[in-house]
């Protein structure tokens, strides 16, 4: 693939659309499964194993954690391993996150783990057993 081609599915990745369809929605990614399959969670907890579409495989890097778009396959009665494919990977998260469609279950309190950990001790002296020294 070109270097073109790379960056134009860069740039489609930058800015959010303006609306979604009914057979769309925002996903978080979960875990890789291999073989451009992903393991991703809708904002009401189901998971759902979705594909890469062509264009972004090879050239967008999706981490666990991330955010991307799913449009979900429709149901005819075939048996199929993946439930939808990624048609866009959220890089500008900011951006989307302005958003009316943006899912409130992903809002950054749900995943901002630091208010909830105590302090971190990395670096730190450890405490003295006596208050006197």
């Amino acid at each position: 693939m070109g270097r073109r081609h790379v960056l134009a599915a860069a740039d489609e990745t930058i800015s959010p659309p303006d609306s979604l369809t009914p057979t769309q929605s925002l996903a978080r990614v979960i875990k890789p499964e291999g073989n451009n399959l992903f393991t991703c969670e809708l904002p009401n907890k189901k998971t759902l194993l979705l594909e890469l579409a062509d264009r972004f495989r090879n050239t967008i890097w999706i981490k666990r954690g991330g955010f991307v778009l799913a449009q979900r396959y429709e149901a005819d009665g075939t048996e199929m391993r993946a439930a939808g494919e990624i048609i866009n990977v959220v890089r500008g998260e900011k951006e989307w996150r302005k958003m009316p469609y943006w899912p409130k279950e992903f809002g950054k309190a749900a995943y901002d783990v630091s208010d909830s950990e105590e302090e971190s001790t990395v670096g730190k002296m450890p405490p003295s057993d006596s208050e006197d020294e």
